[in-house]
């Protein structure tokens, strides 16, 4: 399994917009300046984002993108899921129907069980605690925090 550019950038996007909760609404170009991603792309991730209600967005002159909940109560696999919708290691886990020997597949039931833990995973990693990492990484609130 490979994760799309969608479930990548999406995260990205969150994550500037972590690191900016309790400011002034985000401009996307300027996140997409500070992330390296195209301004076009992101606007295609916003509909998705706004729809599962982790972002909102403010019109005007000081209007921009924010998270809609803390950082510390919005999830990786929120995110995934949003952007880039069920995700499962191979269909016949979330729909039987698929495949007719579903419910007498051995592999079945390890694809399953995998994507359960996988999904726990996700759930479990919060942007909090990606912020944190990102703030680790650079060892200063001054590398991460951008002027432009």
């Amino acid at each position: 399994m490979k994760l799309t550019t969608k479930g990548r950038y999406g995260t990205r996007l969150m994550l500037d917009l972590a690191l900016h909760f309790g400011e002034q609404p985000v401009f996307l170009k300027d996140a997409a300046k500070r992330q390296e991603i195209s301004e076009k792309y992101l606007w295609h991730l916003v509909p998705p984002l706004k729809n599962a209600g982790l972002i909102t967005s403010v019109r005007g002159a000081h209007g921009g993108y924010s998270l809609a909940r803390p950082p510390a109560h919005i999830t990786l696999k929120e995110i995934l899921l949003a952007v880039e919708g069920p995700i499962t290691f191979v269909t016949c886990v979330d729909d039987s129907a698929v495949c007719k020997r579903s419910e007498t597949c051995a592999t079945r039931d390890i694809w399953s069980e995998l994507s359960e833990k996988f999904l726990q995973i996700l759930e479990s990693v919060t942007l909090e605690d990606i912020v944190e990492k990102q703030k680790n990484k650079y060892g200063s609130a001054a590398a991460y925090n951008y002027v432009i």
